[in-house]
């Protein structure tokens, strides 16, 4: 007899962590921290600092805010923003060092992923799957760091499946519900991890059951992928201040740029969900024009980088006029390479595969750029750079990378 799904999941993580691994999660935790940083002047880091009672809480609030935390394609979710606040919780808790915490977290990715990979395209037109999956990443890397054994991190994923959840609706307002749904997720999946270790058990067969998260949420999951290498170098890192869908369009926009051929009108052709998540040609808000494919290509057809300066009110008014010389269209050939592979082709120019994911990886230099740029737009001064890859590259203490959370939170 087949074993349940997740059990099956939970005895690939059993498998160890190499070093590479460990300093690939090095690289995600920093990206992370860089944009903990850059959003810690926000309205969501405001209403954090009221509603958060623990640094650690206050933080999972804001690693997604900019749109600039880390992604994975296949599995359209962004695993970072989840992991890292549960991961760095459980260690404290635990009193592990840095290599336990890297581990886990490591085994977080894999999990979130895994599931997020058996998600159907009908479950991302309607739910967000940083959300449905989160809670279970978090769970494992959790149930890692606190060293349960197979029974106990089954139930533990098997408690956060069964509690899945996070409609895209709130795309629709300007609103804050997005950061509530990465957030939920990184503390219920600790939270069902500690329950587990307590004696809580849960259900195997929650993803494939006759009631569990497939039957409610999915028309045709896929199957349980087992690679032998671990997923999180399948990760892609976010140089742009923008949605995920809109990063290949600004990839052809800085290398026609680049050659002096970025010239209007212009005529965007990318994959369906692109349009679908980012066709906005008139954005009012922060959020509307970081999902919009015509404000990407305005941004750097005036000259701009897409940094979080280039997408506020500001920003958005003075580039009404390059935004209404942008077409946009579906190509059918970038439709059937994703999710596998985003592409766009601007004005002719084609580029499948963008800046940050694997095959085009930003590197060590890159993401120090990145950190750098962010801790100036958080207002935090230059030295905090130096401090923090310094802490996640070289260190081995846990409690140091919280106490400079608590700094730039205070």
């Amino acid at each position: 007899m087949t074993a349940p799904l997740l059990t099956r999941l939970v005895r690939t993580l059993a498998r160890p962590v190499s070093e590479s691994e460990g300093l690939r999660a090095r690289f995600h935790l920093l990206d992370w921290l860089a944009c903990v940083a850059g959003a810690r002047q926000t309205a969501v880091a405001a209403a954090a600092h009221r509603a958060g009672r623990d640094v650690l809480e206050r933080v999972a609030y804001l690693g997604n805010v900019l749109e600039m935390d880390d992604v994975h394609r296949r599995a359209l979710l962004h695993p970072g923003p989840v992991i890292w606040p549960a991961a760095l919780s459980a260690a404290r808790e635990a009193g592990g060092g840095m290599a336990m915490m890297l581990a886990g977290a490591v085994r977080g990715y894999e999990a979130m992923i895994a599931i997020g990979t058996m998600l159907d395209a009908y479950h991302y037109s309607l739910w967000h799957p940083t959300s449905t999956a989160g809670g279970p990443g978090a769970a494992a890397a959790a149930a890692s760091i606190f060293g349960l054994d197979e029974r106990q991190t089954v139930s533990a994923l098997g408690h956060a499946a069964s509690m899945a959840g996070g409609l895209w609706h709130m795309r629709h307002d300007d609103v804050m519900t997005k950061q509530l749904h990465v957030t939920r997720s990184a503390l219920e999946g600790l939270w069902c991890a500690r329950a587990a270790r307590a004696g809580f058990t849960g259900p195997a067969a929650v993803l494939e059951g006759p009631q569990g998260l497939f039957a409610a949420m999915t028309q045709t999951p896929g199957p349980l992928l087992e690679p032998a290498d671990w997923r999180i170098g399948d990760v892609s890192f976010k140089p742009w201040a923008a949605c995920r869908h809109a990063h290949p369009v600004i990839d052809c926009a800085l290398e026609l740029r680049a050659r002096g051929a970025l010239n209007p009108p212009f005529v965007i052709e990318t994959y369906a969900d692109a349009l679908r998540f980012c066709d906005r040609p008139n954005p009012v808000t922060e959020v509307d024009a970081k999902f919009s494919l015509q404000h990407a290509v305005a941004v750097i057809a005036d000259g701009r980088e897409a940094t979080p300066a280039d997408f506020t009110p500001q920003a958005i008014a003075s580039l009404a006029a390059l935004r209404a010389e942008v077409t946009v269209r579906e190509g059918a050939d970038f439709s059937l390479r994703y999710p596998r592979h985003f592409g766009a082709r601007l004005n002719g120019l084609e580029l499948i595969d963008t800046r940050g994911d694997p095959e085009r990886p930003l590197d060590r230099g890159g993401l120090i750029a990145k950190l750098a740029m962010l801790v100036g737009w958080g207002g935090l001064p230059a030295t905090e750079v130096d401090r923090a890859a310094a802490l996640v590259l070289h260190g081995d203490d846990v409690g140091d990378i919280i106490a400079l959370l608590t700094d730039w939170t205070a």
